[in-house]
């Protein structure tokens, strides 16, 4: 009985541990998610370029007060300075997975130059990412303006 009954009480315990390995998943792939897009603004910062391109999905989209276009109009604006983005002040973040889709909303506020103005907005910033073959791709970037509050009385 004694026998039974700690095999019942480890049963039990390991149980309750693969429960909570689980639940910690997530939370993994969100801080790999939030560690990625720091990674890309700093890339962006730097015009980098080759470690861009290898993050940007094929069939990306970016989507920006001006316009919107695909990958390769992208990679070319970083490059010759279209659009330098200097620096993403991050204040807040959040990522929601969805099977295989990651979806992160920052909260920053951008100095970049822009038709060679140095400007900065503050901006919600849509990131979505797409995991295939083990690998996050960045679907879809989408820079949405805050109003502040002199822009609201207008």
């Amino acid at each position: 009985m004694k026998a039974l009954l700690f095999g019942f009480s480890l049963l039990f315990i390991s149980t309750q541990f693969c429960s909570a390995q689980t639940a910690k998943t997530p939370a993994k792939a969100e801080q790999e998610i939030i560690d990625l897009s720091k990674t890309k603004w700093l890339w962006m910062a730097d015009k980098n370029v080759d470690s861009l391109n290898a993050l940007f999905d094929e069939k990306a989209v970016f989507v920006h007060m001006g316009g919107s276009w695909g990958k390769a109009p992208e990679l070319n604006v970083i490059k010759t300075g279209g659009i330098h983005y200097k620096k993403a002040d991050v204040h807040s973040v959040s990522v929601n997975i969805i099977d295989n889709t990651a979806i992160l909303l920052n909260n920053i506020t951008l100095l970049a130059v822009v038709g060679g103005n140095e400007v900065t907005n503050p901006f919600i910033v849509t990131e979505v990412y797409v995991k295939e073959s083990g690998k996050w791709k960045l679907g879809s970037l989408s820079f949405t303006k805050q109003l502040s509050p002199n822009d609201a009385q207008h």
